[in-house]
């Protein structure tokens, strides 16, 4: 089995893969403190909870955008796992050729995402990730990565409104009931929500113009499903890209399938 971590700055998301199949997810918290035997419990409880066994792990796969995790992370493959990770990072084989000016500057989650999205779905795209920030990714008909745009995700955003204004409280991230918000907490629902709408359907119909093509957008991340609820132009909801990337990546580097 291949066991595959996607490390955010507030998530990581945990698959085991057997062969193509996905045959079980986590998501857990990102914690900069917890050492790699806290790691590796954490596992060891999860794989009993979901009956597999950790000793079938055979490969281990990491992308991560928290580089003060990786000593841990690897300490735990080797201690728990015994096997030595695969970090996408500078250097990795990916078979995606990326056009950025310094492509050395593309975030791992972006390139593997990148290389997920082309193998499904061929191109052009516009893949788009709803984490911590919110990413676009630009990918041409040829299937290269040409680039694309950051903005704060909206997890921060709401967090940045709630300790700058004082009298405004935290509230839940839900489809408002009504445009015209009655009170303080719908009225902040409405504004997050249909701005974030906005800012995706505005970014991604003039990436669309400059492109001057008609692409497939792909949307992934925990707050996929939320926002592409609200508008037409997310064409595609993949939860799983970013595993999958790594699934791809690994057996590019490795050569087979476990």
């Amino acid at each position: 089995m291949l066991l595959v971590f996607d490390v955010g700055n507030t998530n990581t998301v945990i698959g085991v893969y057997q062969g193509k199949d996905l045959k079980m997810y986590w998501r857990i918290r990102t914690d900069q403190l917890r050492t790699a035997d806290e790691y590796g419990m954490e596992l060891y409880n999860l794989f009993q909870y979901s009956k597999l066994r950790m000793e079938d792990v055979k490969a281990i796969a990491i992308s991560s955008v928290v580089p003060t995790l990786m000593m841990d992370l690897n300490k735990m493959s080797r201690k728990y796992f015994h096997c030595e990770p695969l970090v996408v990072g500078p250097g990795t084989k990916t078979g995606l050729v990326i056009k950025y000016d310094n492509p050395k500057e593309v975030g791992a989650d972006r390139v593997v995402n990148a290389v997920a999205a082309v193998q499904k779905y061929g191109g052009p795209l516009i893949i788009l990730d709803f984490g911590t920030a919110t990413t676009f990714c630009v990918i041409n008909k040829q299937g290269e990565y040409l680039g694309g745009a950051i903005a704060p995700g909206i997890k921060i955003a709401t967090e940045a409104l709630f300790t700058r204004a004082s009298k405004l409280p935290r509230v839940e991230l839900v489809r408002p009931k009504s445009m015209i918000g009655k009170n303080t907490i719908m009225s902040m629902q409405v504004g997050i929500m249909y701005g974030f709408v906005g800012q995706v359907e505005g970014i991604v119909n003039r990436m669309k113009e400059e492109m001057a093509c008609n692409p497939k957008v792909v949307a992934t991340g925990g707050l996929a499903c939320l926002i592409a609820n609200e508008t037409d132009c997310i064409d595609v909801v993949d939860d799983f890209l970013t595993l999958e990337g790594l699934r791809i990546i690994h057996e590019i580097n490795r050569g087979t399938a476990c």
